[in-house]
């Protein structure tokens, strides 16, 4: 059934500001060639690095509806996670989304909160999946179709008032959902900050990355042990980077501020090396469970916080 009046995409808009998401929208499940021809690419060029996943479900990401069958929009949702931090000199530093808790379920049960106002507003039975960073979906690339914000330089969303430190989720409907969408401009402009400060030289190019090279991946992804140039690759971060969101121009002027919902884990910030080095695996669970850091593990924790008090020694002497 479709939607032709525009009034359930309002009705969905106001319940969606309602629950704090910085911006949603929809879009048909049309082919997408050129994203997965950019997805293809970063594999063929082995820029995807040890994420054997982006290798596979290629059928699924190149047509949403074997996910859903029956799929007539895709409903993409910003949330906004921009809240300050200060960090201390000559402390690791964890990326602003891990000192939360796991956002997945948050994020999930928005989500689930959306979803059931839909159904309450359409009166009917609905097929409908919801997924946040859990499917073989092009999440950026729906939410650029659905006009709620334009990728950046450094690969990464950027939404109109909110910049890009946002979480994405998506509600997969079988139903038709008409809206008029935004042309948004391209907010990086002549800007290439992200590029410039990247200190491993992880962006290539305005939007081609080497995963290989990115702190993120190396702090979180890759299971194995660093090599010696990796463990100096990764600086003081010792979980995640969010360096190129740091020095965006755009973040620095969102308005729209972090969903109450995530809860700062205050003491993670500024935690020292020497913590969780002595950290038990009873210790580990009870600082950081529900957290995105309990996923990697304390094992690779520590070695993320070898590598950083090196570097920090370095730094001192």
């Amino acid at each position: 059934m479709t939607d032709h009046s525009g009034d359930l995409a309002h009705q969905i808009r106001k319940e969606a500001a309602k629950l704090g998401f910085a911006a949603i929208g929809f879009s048909a499940p049309v082919p997408q060639p050129l994203a997965m021809q950019r997805v293809t690419a970063m594999v063929e060029e082995h820029r995807s690095a040890g994420m054997r996943y982006l290798e596979e479900l290629m059928e699924e990401r190149a047509d949403p509806s074997l996910l859903l069958p029956g799929l007539h929009t895709i409903i993409s949702a910003a949330i906004s996670y921009n809240y300050p931090i200060e960090y201390r000199e000559g402390f690791p530093k964890i990326s602003k989304y891990a000192l939360l808790d796991d956002y997945h379920r948050v994020v999930r049960n928005k989500l689930e909160e959306l979803l059931s106002a839909i159904k309450r507003i359409v009166g009917e039975p609905l097929s409908a999946l919801i997924t946040v960073d859990s499917s073989p979906l092009l999440e950026k690339n729906w939410a650029e179709e659905a006009g709620i914000g334009r990728t950046g330089k450094n690969t990464l969303l950027k939404v109109p008032s909110a910049g890009s430190y946002v979480f994405l989720g998506e509600i997969l409907i079988d139903r038709e959902i008409v809206s008029t969408k935004l042309e948004l401009p391209n907010f990086c402009g002549s800007c290439g900050s992200c590029i410039e400060h990247c200190p491993t030289g992880a962006l290539l190019a305005p939007g081609k990355i080497d995963a290989a090279k990115c702190i993120s991946y190396l702090t979180i992804e890759m299971k194995r042990e660093f090599t010696p140039q990796e463990a100096e690759m990764i600086g003081e971060w010792m979980f995640g980077c969010d360096l190129c969101q740091e020095v965006c121009p755009y973040n620095r002027q969102a308005s729209i501020k972090a969903n109450a919902s995530f809860k700062v884990r205050g003491e993670l910030i500024n935690i020292s090396t020497e913590q969780i080095l002595n950290l038990t695996k009873s210790g580990f669970r009870e600082l950081f469970y529900g957290t995105p850091v309990f996923r990697t593990g304390l094992r690779r924790l520590k070695r993320n916080a070898r590598a950083v008090a090196a570097n920090l020694k370095k730094t001192i002497q």
